[in-house]
């Protein structure tokens, strides 16, 4: 590690560091990506040096990501932890912040390192051999901790294989739980709600390791103002993932007797099956699927909308697109699935409907539609509550000032 001015602030430290970021992708995708790449460009404004080890590419604003970080060095599959070496050695990063890991071998070497890492726990994989943590069948919640009943009777141990040539994959439960052990060694473990926060706590981690800072969305660029126009226009945003309730969601909304149209924006592989079930609901007519649609034009689509609807039943880390419309102003419709809660308020910001609630979500739904005024009300405090509780600024201090203190306790480790 190298030396780097310091000065204080407030009472905290505030530096210009060296970061690593460490993520399985390069470009744009989802969730996790956006976060990404949203801290990195205020990280950069700030400026701390930026350096990326990644993944494959999605093929989707590659070149963006390129152009952010002054260094990209390639994990090549089967050479991570030789890859990874080498852009310690060449960067000597302050912090490693790892984001989703390619494979076990570098998680165990980052553990061994003397560098500190973060790593931001975008999602369930870190504890469940699915990744989901909702049983297949049912999708209804689990509510175990890692463990025996994962291997049987669970069957996490067989999952979709990413190889096409396969239709199911195997997940070894020893290689997992050494990964969760190997975080556990980690400086710090951040997840985006308080759901999150509660599943790591029942995996072992120490309390102190961990610290919740939701990675919530840089505002728009234009000031929003949601027309709430005649034509009723839902929008959701998010993957086309059997968790993600896409199906859910229509058959929810062909309850819904108020006229509406509902964009549907994102890819997946329940896509085709969602199409399909929406032509069986006869909903050609008010559902369009429009496919992925890049971040900066999410705004204007908000703009001539009247709700956003998350159909999500598996148990969301945060869901940070329906707090991306919140800030824009719209009212939001939800299952209450895993940290949904932290930010959507029943009553106050939009509905929080019962999980799987199929008649409920439809009956938020046609409230909203009925009544413009409180479906503005709604969107006029839900822009509160994302400026003044989930400010992107503070997210990125809070972040900063989080690095800051994890590698002081480094320095006086190895003083």
């Amino acid at each position: 590690m190298v030396e780097y001015e310091v000065r204080l602030i407030t009472g905290q430290f505030l530096t210009h560091m060296k970061i690593l970021f460490v993520h399985d992708r390069l470009g744009a995708q989802a969730g996790a990506e956006a976060n990404l790449f949203h801290t990195a460009v205020e990280m950069k404004r700030r400026g701390h040096q930026l350096f990326i080890a990644h993944g494959a590419g999605t093929g989707k604003e590659e070149s963006h990501w390129r152009d952010l970080f002054l260094e990209c060095f390639q994990l090549s599959p089967g050479s991570t932890v030789g890859n990874i070496a080498t852009a310690i050695e060449a960067t000597s990063p302050d912090i490693i912040y790892l984001h989703n890991p390619p494979d076990q071998s570098l998680v165990s070497f980052l553990a061994d390192s003397h560098t500190p890492v973060v790593r931001m726990v975008h999602d369930h994989k870190l504890f469940c051999l699915r990744g989901c943590k909702y049983t297949p069948w049912s999708r209804r919640p689990c509510h175990r901790a890692l463990g025996p009943y994962c291997v049987f009777p669970c069957g996490g141990v067989i999952s979709r294989s990413s190889d096409t040539g396969r239709r199911f994959g195997w997940v070894s439960y020893r290689k997992k739980h050494r990964e969760l052990n190997d975080h556990k060694r980690f400086a710090r473990l951040i997840v985006a709600s308080h759901y999150m926060r509660s599943e790591l706590l029942r995996n072992g981690v120490r309390t102190s390791r961990i610290a919740v800072h939701p990675p919530v969305p840089p505002p728009t660029k234009t000031s929003v103002s949601p027309t709430f126009c005649a034509e009723n226009r839902l929008v959701y945003a998010g993957q086309i993932a059997r968790g993600k309730g896409v199906d859910v969601l229509l058959r929810s909304l062909a309850r819904v007797k108020t006229s509406y149209e509902c964009i549907i924006l994102g890819e997946g592989h329940h896509r085709a099956h969602c199409e399909s079930l929406s032509k069986q609901l006869g909903l050609t007519e008010r559902v369009h699927f429009r496919g992925y649609v890049p971040q900066d034009e999410l705004s204007s689509i908000y703009e001539g909308a009247s709700m956003a609807v998350m159909s999500s039943v598996w148990p969301e880390p945060f869901g940070a697109t329906g707090l991306e419309a919140m800030g824009c102003g719209l009212p939001v419709v939800a299952f209450d699935a895993g940290g949904i809660a932290d930010w959507l308020r029943d009553g106050e910001n939009g509905f929080l409907i019962p999980w799987m609630d199929q008649e409920g979500f439809a009956a938020a739904v046609e409230t909203l539609l009925k009544d413009k005024a409180q479906a503005r009300s709604f969107g006029e405090r839900g822009r509160v509550i994302a400026e003044d509780q989930f400010g992107f600024g503070n997210y990125i201090d809070h972040l900063e000032d989080l690095f800051a203190e994890v590698f002081e306790q480094e320095l006086e480790v190895f003083a």
